[in-house]
């Protein structure tokens, strides 16, 4: 079964991509992975992964999903052979799995919006304490599922009168409101201290492997990359539409978008972060640069205490606190509608109706992100194996595509019909080489810097470790291979 449904236009696919990579990723992930993985050092091997990972998989999902006409599944199964649905079925897995907690965080964004809003986030002393209290209780799970709801009825409608035209909004509105904050936080009194540490590398985190591992699973996070869900919008694309100049404007705008939050939200930290003793002291740096609830929480613990800085004016400050929130609701929504998508597509391409499928991908949504709003350990848990997980997407993709060939994949598909600019042979090594070789460093890495410092390395359930990990891929991987020919049939009868 073919969906007949397209993006109108460029503009509009472009858009909808931009916001399937400018998330609360670029916002609330980046700024907490930068300070957990040495400030500037980390910029190092995140730049180079965009140009060796990120670019070459958006070009290659770009590719797949307007020449197939299927999701991640049938994707692959028509590149690299009936053998191989299982890799797409982790794809899918892994982008959905992501869900189930992403919704958890769009439902964080629209609570403190109305937190905003109502003027209560001022009259709070203490916003470690706040969140504290507010991740621990019962409202996350409240507005998680208003979060999936509200996602539910968009993709319900379709993708031009529900993807398209709720992105022609929220993206361009999004990105006027970080300029905005941008130029206030960089005003701020100290911001320069921010934005060195931001910018300075030390060379010996470089020597770290977590720096590389979480560089690498930070970028595919922030471009979208590895996930299948350019992928899926690319099934909407029309075949005039190029596919090489629409992917490197989503990278370098997306990497330009996670950029522009950071210098934002490191001069803020770093504003605030005055003397022990003056009134309003924070030491904040100290809090976010360790693991646990204030660094998953680093958005919205300090970004509350820029807004009460930004003037002396008390209706001004809740102005600009209520449109930071609701344009990071709206970053998270856009990814959200995309991830929603993936899944509802996935079921469609095995036969179900979109209103069928939808209802059991928003139901499953909701349900399995349960834990993750109560828990934040199981949301850190979710947040790292299947972060981590989208490196061996990006491993899948490309070993599809060698299996295709690489060349004939580049001549025939990518710089075929609606191509403005040709792919050189530049493409074939960062697809068919330096994929493989960044998934099986890194992991091998991993491997053995785990079995040399880590003692608890094999416990399934420690919160961020490679035991937990493999054993949760390796369940979800037996289960698709097991299913691989059951899967491989229903998609025949769809074809």
């Amino acid at each position: 079964m073919k969906e007949k449904e397209y993006f109108s236009s460029r503009w509009a696919l472009i858009i909808a991509t931009i916001g399937i990579a400018v998330g609360t990723g670029n916002i609330w992930r980046f700024s907490r992975v930068v300070a957990q993985n040495g400030g500037g050092s980390f910029l190092i091997p995140w730049v180079i992964f965009l140009f060796t990972w990120s670019i070459p998989l958006i070009i290659a999902e770009f590719a797949l999903g307007k020449s197939t006409r299927f999701g991640p599944v049938g994707a692959l199964v028509k590149t690299a052979g009936n053998k191989f649905g299982w890799m797409g079925a982790f794809v899918v897995f892994v982008s959905t799995a992501i869900m189930f907690y992403y919704s958890v965080v769009t439902g964080w964004c629209l609570r403190y919006f109305f937190s905003a809003v109502s003027g209560n986030l001022f009259n709070i002393t203490d916003q470690l304490a706040y969140w504290n209290e507010f991740s621990s209780g019962y409202q996350p799970l409240l507005f998680h599922f208003i979060s999936m709801l509200i996602v539910g009825i968009i993709i319900y409608k379709g993708v031009t009168k529900g993807i398209e035209k709720v992105t022609k909004f929220l993206v361009p509105t999004l990105i006027i409101i970080l300029i905005i904050l941008f130029f206030r936080a960089i005003t701020l009194d100290n911001a320069i201290e921010g934005i060195k540490y931001f910018f300075t590398p030390e060379l010996d985190k470089l020597l770290d492997y977590k720096v590389w591992l979480n560089a690498l699973t930070q970028n595919a996070w922030d471009t979208g990359a590895g996930w299948g869900l350019i992928l899926t919008y690319a099934v909407y694309m029309k075949k005039s539409e190029d596919i090489s100049l629409n992917a490197v404007l989503i990278g370098f705008g997306n990497n330009t978008v996670s950029l522009i939050a950071g210098i934002t939200i490191f001069s803020t930290v770093f504003a605030l972060s005055l003397p022990a003793g003056q009134a309003g002291s924070v030491d904040a740096m100290n809090q976010i640069t360790q693991s646990g609830p204030a660094n998953t929480g680093l958005t919205f613990i300090y970004l509350p205490q820029l807004f009460a800085h930004i003037s002396s004016n008390y209706l001004v400050n809740i102005f600009f606190a209520s449109i930071f929130f609701i344009s990071l609701f709206f970053a998270a929504v856009t990814s959200l509608m995309s991830m929603v998508e993936l899944a509802t597509r996935t079921f469609m391409d095995f036969g179900f109706k979109r209103k069928s499928a939808l209802i059991v991908v928003t139901v499953c949504g909701f349900v399995f992100g349960i834990p993750s709003a109560l828990s934040l350990d199981f949301f850190t848990n979710q947040d790292w194996v299947w972060g981590v997980g989208l490196i061996l997407s990006g491993a899948f993709i490309s070993f599809a595509i060698i299996r295709f060939g690489v060349d004939k994949f580049r001549t025939e598909i990518i710089n075929g019909y609606g191509s403005d600019i040709k792919i050189g042979k530049w493409y074939n090594v960062a697809i068919g080489v330096l994929i493989p070789l960044q998934v099986v460093i890194l992991i091998s890495w991993w491997l053995v810097s785990s079995l040399t410092w880590d003692p608890e390395w094999w416990n399934p359930f420690h919160t961020a470790n490679l035991g937990t990990a493999v054993i949760q891929w390796v369940i979800v991987l037996s289960v698709f291979i097991l299913l691989n020919k059951i899967m491989i049939t229903k998609l025949r009868k769809e074809k």
